[in-house]
């Protein structure tokens, strides 16, 4: 199944969108796609959609996006996951997952604008798949129990500002990931049934030029392992987003200029809906 929801910031419907690409108000089901619809709605809503229970939804072609899962109540992040992201940051690729976050207040829908904060320099764009938890998960044992909590999968834009992210942050990285609209997501979110998390190609688009193409094949630490891990360490929730780490072809490579306001960032992933275009704008003060 296919997951949106559509409409005004915090005033979005939830949607599912079916085979013909229509887009069927939810609302019957859920009021929005939360933890709690994610960890026990999932089944109706299947039966709903099989049954052509479910409407479409009056003006949806005409509504914003929103992203497709409401306001996490974490963004887990895992750091230098491809290999050569990690040479082109001149690191060595990490023996375990590097761990870091975000706020959940950084997650906009897939067309919004992002805001440059006042002074930054150095902002860059970051291309990864997006895992949402659909159960609980504490401490467990295998990469196949982990696969069982995993409710979905969204395109996740990981923006960064690298001045924070390594000058400012003490050795930490989150004061660089934590700006308002710094992480779009979406535009769906498809279930777990639907999508081979270790075959996926993602890529990315600066102003039309091409950035980031690469796969999710290239990964140093498997979706399944990263969710095993993170067990180990944090309890993950229904509706936690987790970012896996994105590939090469960033701006902290130095082969590319940072962003500016009056930029467009494109980024996609195969399988995953349509790509993302966010504008950037001079944050309001």
């Amino acid at each position: 199944m296919r997951f949106m929801r559509l409409g005004e910031p915090g005033e979005e419907i939830p949607v599912v969108v079916d085979a013909e690409g229509r887009r069927l108000d939810l609302r019957p089901v859920t009021r929005d796609i939360d933890g709690r619809f994610l960890a026990n709605g999932l089944p109706a809503a299947r039966e709903d959609l099989e049954s052509g229970a479910l409407e479409p939804l009056e003006g949806a072609e005409a509504m914003r996006v929103g992203a497709p899962i409401a306001r996490p109540t974490a963004v887990l992040c895992i750091g230098q996951n491809y290999a050569a992201h990690a040479a082109e940051s001149d690191s060595p690729p990490p023996e375990v997952p590097i761990l870091f976050f975000k706020h959940p207040n950084t997650v906009v829908g897939p067309y919004d604008d992002v805001a440059v904060p006042p002074g930054a320099e150095r902002v860059d764009w970051e291309v990864e798949l997006g895992v949402v938890i659909g159960r609980r998960a504490r401490y467990l044992d295998s990469a196949q129990e982990a696969l069982e909590h995993i409710a979905g999968y969204v395109t996740s834009n990981d923006v960064s500002e690298r001045e924070y992210q390594t000058a400012h942050s003490g050795g930490q990285w989150s004061k660089g990931k934590c700006a308002e609209t710094f992480n779009p997501v979406g535009p769906q979110l498809v279930t777990a049934d639907e999508v081979d998390p270790q075959d996926l190609r993602l890529w990315s688009r600066v102003n039309g030029e091409p950035r980031q193409d690469s796969s999710t094949s290239d990964m140093i630490f498997t979706v399944a392992e990263i969710v095993r891990h993170l067990s180990r360490y944090t309890v993950l929730e229904p509706g936690d987003l987790i970012n896996t780490g994105t590939p090469q072809g960033v701006a902290l490579s130095g082969r590319f200029p940072y962003l500016r306001s009056g930029d467009v960032m494109e980024i996609g992933i195969d399988g995953l809906g349509e790509a993302q275009r966010q504008r950037l704008v001079g944050a309001r003060l």
